[in-house]
């Protein structure tokens, strides 16, 4: 027997990136079409399985991968492109990134990880909605960018990541799909 779809266990939420659009409409449909891809990864799970670390031994999960993509927004469209000096959402005292530190995870903490991941996506659509494409920022080591090259940035971060949702939700429950 065949793994269960995605697509025959969810109706697909997302829209498919305009075929004849603008280039800021090309862009932004995307990146909605990979941020739409993550949630429905991860939808129909309970908190455990959300944190489970489902490739030993790799810490990745899905709701690891949440929290990165937040903070993978919150860096360049809040920090490097709205010039908001905001510390990352996932950041230990000793320097390094928590987003795939797993304590145990519970509703709350699980809800609050969704709740920041979409509030980051608001306020990154709002930003990048107030930008010329070509307008540049500084983005520390990375130099100069363009907004342009922060919306292809993104969409590149979101579709990496999404080929590791993919693997992790195979494994916990043999769902598989775009």
């Amino acid at each position: 027997m065949a793994p269960e779809s995605f697509a025959a266990a969810l109706l697909d939420p997302r829209a498919d990136p305009p075929s004849c659009g603008s280039e800021r409409e090309t862009l932004m449909g995307f990146l909605a079409y990979q941020r739409r891809t993550l949630a429905m990864k991860c939808a129909g799970l309970e908190s455990a399985a959300l944190a489970t670390c489902a490739v030993p031994p790799s810490g990745l999960s899905l709701l690891g991968l949440v929290r990165h993509l937040s903070d993978v927004e919150r860096f360049w469209i809040r920090t490097c492109l709205a010039g908001d000096p905001a510390p990352p959402l996932y950041w230990g005292t000793e320097g390094g990134d928590t987003d795939f530190d797993h304590a145990p995870a519970d509703d709350r903490m699980v809800a609050d990880s969704f709740l920041a991941w979409k509030e980051e996506m608001a306020f990154s659509d709002a930003a990048l909605a107030s930008r010329a494409l070509g307008h540049s920022v500084s983005a520390g080591r990375h130099g100069m960018v363009s907004v342009r090259w922060i919306l292809a940035h993104l969409i590149e971060e979101y579709s990496r990541h999404n080929g590791h949702a993919d693997l992790l939700r195979e494994c916990l429950d043999g769902a598989v799909g775009e």
